[in-house]
């Protein structure tokens, strides 16, 4: 009874843990996922908010705007072009992670453009506004490259894999047409490849030989080899003696001793 105490405790605690694990596990993906929809939605709410900038406010406040938001465009763009790609290509893990870098020059400058933005020297702003614009270029332009890197190798590999395929389809399909090809002379027809003569065929063969099918008819036709080797195999067994199949009996001696039969009285 206490061992049976026992498995049933141990069971329950068993089910405490399993369901404490599920638990955790589903209340972090619910707080993961509600953290990304956060995030989305305030990334959505800055480029809106810094469209409607680049768009109302013209002079220096306006191209700070619009920087910011080629920059976090450009950003965003190559970090889900890399991390798509790098499941499929183990090798752009070395552009990750140089991506990565980068991505810290970009967050760096993003908070620089986004405090310059609440500068209320204009004249100040104006003169770092060239050396904004050139590291902006420069961090873009690295960005886009590894981007577009990375989109021209997947599309490398893909138009590799899309000739092979062509190639091993047209060999497929040459291997499929094999019975239109014509026979050579080294390869006779099959039994079954071997056209049917036609009243056509015949007539124009019989014209070709210089005969016509009505004197074909009148010739005696040839015994078959078969026939023949037959015919002169019985014409052999006539002519040989004939053969009794039993013996007849060899008359028996008489001997000098022995009586001579009597005849019988027919009286």
């Amino acid at each position: 009874m206490e061992a049976v105490i026992a498995v049933v405790a141990l069971l329950f605690v068993l089910f405490l843990a399993v369901g404490a694990y599920a638990t955790v596990k589903v209340v972090g993906a619910a707080r993961r996922g509600v953290d990304r929809t956060i995030t989305q939605a305030r990334r959505t709410v800055e480029d809106t908010t810094l469209r409607a900038r680049t768009l109302a406010q013209p002079g220096a406040v306006g191209e700070l705007a619009q920087l910011r938001l080629k920059l976090r465009t450009s950003m965003r763009a190559t970090q889900d072009s890399l991390r798509a790609g790098v499941a499929e290509d183990s090798s752009l893990h070395e552009s990750l992670a140089l991506f990565q870098r980068l991505s810290a020059h970009g967050h760096e400058l993003d908070d620089d453009l986004k405090r310059l933005e609440r500068e209320p020297d204009r004249i100040e702003l104006s003169q770092r506004l060239p050396a904004l614009k050139e590291r902006t270029e420069q961090i873009v332009k690295a960005a886009d490259s590894l981007r577009w890197a990375a989109r021209d190798r997947a599309h490398k590999f893909a138009d590799d894999d899309l000739d092979l395929l062509s190639e091993q389809i047209d060999m497929e399909a040459g291997a499929l047409r094999h019975w239109t090809k014509e026979p050579t002379d080294d390869q006779p027809l099959t039994s079954w490849s071997d056209p049917k003569p036609t009243a056509g065929t015949a007539g124009t063969a019989g014209a070709k030989n210089g005969a016509s099918p009505a004197a074909d008819l009148n010739k005696p036709s040839q015994p078959k080899p078969q026939a023949s080797a037959r015919a002169e195999a019985a014409e052999r067994a006539a002519q040989e003696p004939t053969r009794q199949a039993i013996t007849p009996p060899a008359p028996q001696p008489t001997y000098p001793w022995q009586k001579k039969p009597k005849p019988e009285s027919t009286t």
